[in-house]
């Protein structure tokens, strides 16, 4: 046997063995280590739609669309659907967000589930909607604290002799004397002098003394002349540390029924309360106008209504211009990608100018006569392209909008464009693009949609709600409308990278 090599294993054995221990003891802690245990998130996404004032409502309604729940994504308007779903239980309350920021809140006092009997006369009214009333937020109060008009002095030198205030040079508390007075400062001179018989004087209770060690004459005779032994003479005593056998034997059975009717009382869930007006629990289809149809564009108004469990902090998604010269640059650009969508679009969407056939040959293909050239079958010449004076001028994009987000923290500039044209006839066209800014602070398409008012049933409309947070996880979503000829849905995406994906699509019954 080599002696080296027994020396050599008995070296790696030992070398291994702290490692052995070290790892033994990281697995030990491992298993010891505590996980905190994950939030239950319980938190509804809904849409709020209103006509005319925001305050004062025309008519009004709150469409569901998502509910997470144990970790994923569920249709808030189907979901424990018992029979009213679980997001629109009478008493729900959900906040207006826009961007994350609170205007408002909406209290649902009742529900409906709509079957259209005429998709022609009601369209779009199909499926559940959510009634109550708006709420703004409560109003700041400013406070009435004004600041003192005379600044308080710190040093004790700048005192007002002749304003009350707190001394260090005081006497001992208690004792009676006057102040030591300062150098450089005479003792306060005293009206009535010390031996005055007819002065009043305090004296200590007989109980305890008749005389002090330090009394007079007139101390005494005025304690012999006083009736320290009266009984019905009231006097003031200092309150007793220890407790009373009354007090320590606790309130009496009376007053302690007296405080549990009172608890009972105000933990009774059906006491009647005060309100101002009637209470939106009581309130039906006579008091809530209730919005009806799809209105146009121009009366419609869509904001994010946000249920949680949980009062979270606010997070704005919004992303401010740095200046005007950024906001038009992005602008610009985004204009110049709508229109080569829309000149791809019309591309492919408009039908081909019919070719011209030839008329067919009547002659006999014997014939010895010489074939005179036709002018049909000759050669067009070579088509010429038009100058770019003789190019019809882009069509103009009407109803532009702009909008900037920032999604998740330290994440990328995410932009929304949205516009149409008048198109071919009376079909207008609607674009809409959302695009994130890349390292070079170009923008980069993450979605591009076209199509046209008379193809809403094969490609759908997207319009742009609002950024949500749907999953309470500080990261927002975009909520789109993808609205149809006589039906919508709605759609959450996720952009990261300048790549969209759909997290959640509600069904087609909205």
């Amino acid at each position: 046997m080599n002696p080296n090599r027994s020396r050599r294993h008995r070296l790696a054995s030992f070398l291994a063995a702290p490692l052995l221990c070290a790892l033994a003891f990281s697995a030990l802690n491992a298993q010891t280590h505590k996980v905190a245990k994950p939030e239950n998130v319980v938190r509804a996404i809904a849409i709020y739609e209103w006509t005319g004032d925001m305050a004062k409502p025309t008519a009004s309604r709150l469409i569901p669309i998502s509910l997470f729940i144990d970790g994923k994504l569920e249709d808030a308007a189907v979901y424990l659907s018992r029979p009213v779903p679980f997001a629109l239980a009478g008493g729900n309350v959900y906040e207006l967000d826009q961007t994350g920021v609170a205007l408002g809140t909406f209290t649902i006092a009742f529900s409906r589930h709509l079957v259209p009997v005429n998709s022609d006369a009601n369209p779009y009214d199909d499926g559940w909607f959510g009634y109550g009333k708006f709420l703004p937020p409560a109003p700041h109060k400013p406070s009435t604290l004004k600041p003192s008009k005379k600044l308080v002095a710190i040093n004790s030198l700048d005192e007002d002799d002749d304003q009350p205030h707190f001394s260090t040079r005081s006497a001992t508390p208690g004792s009676g004397d006057a102040a030591t007075p300062t150098s450089g400062s005479s003792a306060p001179a005293s009206d009535t002098p010390a031996d005055d018989p007819n002065r009043p004087t305090l004296h200590r209770s007989a109980s305890s003394s008749n005389t002090t060690a330090t009394g007079n004459a007139n101390d005494s005779s005025a304690t012999k002349n006083s009736p320290a032994d009266d009984p019905d003479r009231p006097t003031l005593r200092r309150r007793s540390s220890a407790p009373s056998q009354s007090a320590a034997a606790g309130p009496s059975s009376d007053a302690v029924a007296a405080l549990n009717a009172v608890a009972t009382l105000n933990d009774d869930p059906n006491r009647p309360l005060l309100h101002h007006g009637k209470p939106i629990s009581a309130l039906n289809e006579d008091d809530i106008p209730k919005l009806a149809g799809l209105p146009p564009d121009s009366d419609l108004h869509q904001m994010v209504a946000v249920s949680d469990a949980v009062n979270r902090p606010t997070h704005d998604f919004s992303r401010a211009w740095d200046d005007e010269s950024e906001h038009q640059a992005i602008l610009a650009k985004m204009q110049a990608a709508a229109r080569a969508q829309l000149a791809t679009y019309e591309a492919a969407n408009t039908p081909a100018a019919p070719v011209a056939m030839a008329p067919p040959d009547t002659r006999h293909p014997n014939s010895k006569l010489r074939h005179s050239i036709n002018p049909v079958h000759a050669t067009p010449p070579p088509a010429t392209l038009p100058t770019p004076e003789a190019l019809p001028a882009p069509a103009a994009l009407l109803d532009e909008q702009l909008k900037g987000y920032t999604l998740s923290y330290g994440g990328a500039a995410t932009y929304v464009y949205s516009a149409h044209t008048d198109g071919l006839g009376s079909s207008p066209r609607y674009v809409t693009l959302v695009a994130q800014v890349d390292i070079n602070g170009e923008p980069r398409l993450a979605i591009q949609s076209v199509t046209d008012a008379a193809h809403l049933d094969r490609t759908p409309r997207l319009r742009l709600v609002d950024a949500v947070d749907a999953e309470a996880s500080n990261r927002a979503s975009l909520l789109f409308e993808l609205r149809a000829q006589h039906s919508r849905q709605f759609a959450l995406y996720r952009v990261i990278g300048s790549r969209a994906d759909q997290t959640f699509l509600t069904g087609s019954t909205q």
